[in-house]
């Protein structure tokens, strides 16, 4: 903890109507300096102000001062796990379909003329299969009469109550149902943590990736899942041309989420999931942004 307090002047507007002053008001800092958003912020927390709108800082002074109170201790706030690849220009997913390509639709130079002195902004253009870095299927994917993603609710996707079950790729290929037993399926999204993502964008992950056998999907889809993802290429053994995997789950509904990443940072259960692709229609697939959400908010 540094010796370190400011000084400031500030004014807050509430939200509903009214505001406050303060002039002269310290508070104890962390390092040699802090800027106004942040500070606004600690202002807030440390009054416990409710409705708090603008707040404007002024008259800043950085004093070098011991701190008059001993740091209470660091509230618990949900943590958020990224699980999902980084795509970028050029990004393979699966071998055999087009890598994706992002430009500038409109750059920033070029945006100049369009708007006022000293405003630029830049508009990207992205073309690409909808199979592209950590995606969900639904089941217009596999089945023509299917639901597409417009037609799939957010709820299918959204806070779900999650497992992780254990499957690592050096002990195991062909995950079958015995591999799924003795954990609490029911009602949950079921991650299939195989750590097959070490090998992302490399020739290695199309190269004998781990999957799901068909009797694991019957049992699943039997248990009343709501999600099956995996951190492998595909959810299926992409040796043979038949897809069971897909079939089975998502004929019953049960979206999936494939090229999932970090399983490893996931306890076993107690943490939310969530994968939420865009609302396309006539669209079976497409990339999420796949989170899990740990601490107070995995316990509602």
């Amino acid at each position: 903890m540094s010796g370190k307090r400011i000084e400031f002047d500030f004014t807050v507007e509430f939200t509903n109507g009214g505001g406050l002053q303060g002039q002269g008001f310290r508070l104890d800092i962390d390092g040699d300096d802090i800027d106004d958003a942040a500070l606004a912020g600690d202002l807030v927390r440390d009054l416990r102000l409710l409705m708090a709108g603008p707040v404007r800082i002024t008259r800043k002074t950085i004093i070098d001062e011991a701190h008059k109170r001993v740091a209470p201790p660091a509230r618990q706030l949900p943590g958020i796990v990224e699980l999902s690849h980084v795509v970028c220009d050029g990004t393979v997913t699966y071998p055999g379909l087009p890598a994706p390509r992002i430009c500038d639709y409109l750059g920033r130079e070029a945006s100049r003329a369009h708007y006022a002195e000293g405003t630029e902004f830049q508009i990207a253009r992205i073309d690409m299969v909808a199979n592209t870095g950590t995606y969900v299927d639904c089941p217009f994917h596999r089945y023509a009469d299917g639901a597409d993603l417009a037609q799939m609710p957010a709820s299918a996707f959204a806070d779900l109550d999650a497992v992780v079950v254990d499957a690592d790729h050096r002990d195991l290929r062909a995950i079958d149902a015995e591999q799924l037993r003795g954990v609490e399926l029911r009602g949950r999204a079921v991650l299939v943590r195989t750590g097959w993502d070490v090998h992302w964008e490399s020739p290695a992950y199309a190269d004998g990736h781990p999957f799901l056998t068909e009797a694991a999907a019957i049992w699943l889809r039997d248990c009343g899942v709501v999600l099956v993802g995996i951190d492998s290429m595909n959810i299926d053994d992409t040796r043979a041309k038949a897809r069971p995997v897909h079939s089975i789950l998502l004929g019953a509904g049960i979206p999936i989420v494939e090229h999932l990443c970090n399983l490893y940072a996931l306890p076993r259960e107690g943490f939310r999931f969530t994968a939420l692709p865009p609302r396309f229609a006539g669209v079976g697939t497409f990339p999420v942004r796949a989170i899990a959400t740990l601490g107070d908010a995995a316990t509602g």
